[in-house]
């Protein structure tokens, strides 16, 4: 059996990361969650990183302002160390851009000094961060990452989209230097990450100086609702070279739905949450608590509706400048919901061309249960004839007889070269050819089904009734079981949600 060839990149990548992971099972016995610790080594490489950048003897940059916030930590033991940590962390809290987006509501989770103090001084103060090459420092952060989302009990697993299934839509959309790319839910940032990478690899010798300043200054950034997860996108961008850290915030923090864009993209890629409702928190005169679902009133948008998925596909279309592309993750939901659903996918067919569905298989994203899809489509202006730009949806089924699990059988992006080879990148759509696997739907048999439902698939045949399902792992069959069960409880609840009276004051807008 041939020994698989680990590159160096690799190879350091990882004895990086087994290092910095060691530490983390040590913390957990005095109660330091996975995500904690995660935060933690962000803002200690943040601030080793800017004192390897202040004492260089090259062109030294002074990134803190005057704070030489490592020596001071470096210097201190005991309770000492543990006061001037937490000031440290409130200082750099209030600085505006790249800066205060890493350290906001910074809070120091380590509460045994003698292990702050090893976690400094050992696996963090031996390494040269900015002599590390920013392949190997961004990989191992993006692995620390992974390792956090595999953390069942964190939650973190929510804001991390499997890597190798960016890749195969990036892949696919083909971004370039002159494009604009946003995400408006991107959790630690890995399609913009993605993007970046596919740039550099297709571009790298091509591109001019202003290119290079604007991809990264400002042409890749998104947007994420909760503090802790916007800081290690933040920092996840830097690593990989895409930023400044004394310069403007590329990821924004807050409700991408509240309000209408202020800037638009040609291209944008996303993972949108997978709940369904959206809600605010109300505390009532006798502080009791309650939850009430949350419509977004936005001229901008075709319908108003408390479902989530449906307002981020239009967000979506209203962040896309004309012309522009976008591949978005979805879950079934958004394909056969009625009422606002409806109007959404017949409106979406009319002023877009929807022209990919690409269907997944349960058991790759960690939000279990989550039967979910990539929506491909380009916004373009008004037909003078008044007809769909839709002319024709491609489905491509990678559901039917497809079996995975987030442990013993992952999804690897070779999984999905048949679909890139399908999708035909770069080339005109009129040369797809029809497979199995692969079919074309034209536009008036879409208009013609029930509630415009999109659930299509291909032609491929469904073996799991025969006899080839008893050569399945026995855990690959139970792990279907429970994926199975939880995508029909998550579907009931949809259905519930659908039968609920309707709230009086919001049926002049549905």
């Amino acid at each position: 059996m041939t020994t698989p060839v680990v590159s160096p990149r690799v190879a350091e990548a990882d004895a990086l990361v087994n290092k910095l992971w060691s530490y983390c099972n040590v913390l957990r016995d005095d109660g330091v969650s996975v995500t904690d610790y995660v935060e933690q080594l962000t803002y200690l490489l943040f601030l080793k990183m800017a004192h390897e950048q202040k004492t260089r003897r090259l062109n030294p940059v002074d990134i803190l302002d005057g704070i030489d916030a490592w020596q001071i930590l470096l210097d201190a033991e005991g309770r000492e160390l543990e006061e001037a940590y937490t000031r440290i962390l409130l200082q750099l809290a209030r600085k505006d851009g790249t800066l205060g987006r890493i350290f906001q509501k910074a809070q120091n989770r380590i509460q045994d000094p003698a292990k702050l103090k090893r976690l400094i001084r050992e696996l963090i103060g031996k390494e040269n961060w900015s002599g590390t090459g920013v392949d190997i420092k961004g990989d191992a952060y993006e692995a620390l990452l992974a390792k956090g989302a595999e953390d069942v009990k964190s939650g973190a697993g929510q804001y991390f989209t499997p890597r190798d299934l960016i890749r195969a839509i990036v892949d696919c959309m083909q971004p370039t230097p002159d494009d604009t790319i946003i995400d408006p839910a991107c959790g630690t940032g890995g399609f913009l990450l993605s993007a970046s990478e596919y740039i550099q690899n297709h571009y790298d010798r091509g591109l001019t100086p202003e290119q290079r300043e604007r991809l990264s200054a400002g042409a890749i950034r998104g947007n994420e609702l909760v503090d802790g997860t916007a800081r290690l996108a933040a920092m996840n961008l830097l690593l990989h070279g895409i930023g400044q850290p004394n310069g403007e915030s590329l990821i924004d923090v807050g409700d991408a739905l509240a309000k209408p864009p202020t800037r638009h993209a040609s291209l944008v890629l996303a993972n949108p949450p997978f709940g369904k409702k959206s809600s605010i928190m109300v505390v009532g005169e006798d502080d009791e608590i309650e939850r009430k679902d949350l419509a977004y009133h936005r001229l901008d948008f075709w319908v108003t509706t408390t479902n989530k998925q449906l307002n981020f596909v239009q967000h979506i279309y209203t962040l896309l400048q004309t012309g522009g592309r976008a591949a978005v993750v979805i879950p079934d939901n958004v394909l056969f919901e009625g009422g606002p659903g409806v109007t959404l996918r017949r409106r979406l067919l009319q002023q877009c061309d929807v022209h990919t569905l690409l269907r997944l298989p349960a058991g790759i994203f960690y939000a279990g249960g989550v039967k979910a899809n990539v929506l491909f489509f380009d916004k373009l202006p008004p037909r003078a004839d008044g007809k769909p730009q839709t002319k024709k949806l491609w489905v491509y089924d990678f559901r039917t007889n497809q079996h995975f699990t987030l442990k013993q059988k992952r999804l690897l992006q070779e999984d999905l070269n048949d679909f890139v080879s399908k999708y035909r990148p770069g080339e005109s759509r009129e040369a797809r050819q029809r497979s199995e696997r692969f079919k074309p739907y034209d536009i008036d048999e879409l208009l013609k089904r029930e509630l415009t439902d999109l659930q299509l698939l291909a032609d491929v045949k469904d073996e799991s009734a025969s006899s080839d399902d008893d050569q399945l792992e026995p855990h690959v069959i139970a792990d279907e079981i429970a994926q199975e069960l939880e995508s029909a409880l998550a579907e009931l609840m949809s259905l519930a949600d659908a039968l609920r009276p309707a709230d009086p004051s919001m049926q002049d807008v549905e």
